[in-house]
């Protein structure tokens, strides 16, 4: 069984950086200082979240149900990983933009509901 490449320093947290590279093949190794990708510095939980947010499209409904979780678990769960791949979330819409939404036919009443009870 293969050991996965963690991301972060179990002892101090910190980012981890790859000094060897190796090929089993043809036994070629390559040192040097190697930086790991942003989906390293995710959890295993988020990870397993990001597998189902794709395998369902992106379509919050059915990640509800797969996950037996609320929308709003859903988004926080979401923006937990966006923030944790370095980007900024967004600013919470207010109540004036999501009754605006609801009244050009944008957000159905039940998601705005949800969204007010964040």
């Amino acid at each position: 069984m293969k050991n996965k490449l963690i991301g972060q320093c179990p002892i101090c947290q910190e980012e981890l950086e790859v000094s060897k590279l190796h090929c089993a093949n043809c036994k070629t190794t390559i040192e040097g200082k190697f930086t790991l990708g942003k989906f390293q510095k995710l959890t295993d939980e988020q990870l397993f979240f990001i597998e189902i947010f794709i395998k369902n499209r992106g379509n919050i409904k059915e990640i509800e149900k797969e996950l037996g979780i609320s929308y709003p678990t859903v988004r926080n769960k979401l923006e937990n990983v966006i923030e944790s791949l370095g980007y900024k979330s967004k600013p919470k819409a207010n109540k004036k933009d999501i009754l605006a939404k609801v009244e050009k036919g944008l957000l159905s009443t039940e998601e705005a509901l949800k969204m007010l009870r964040e």
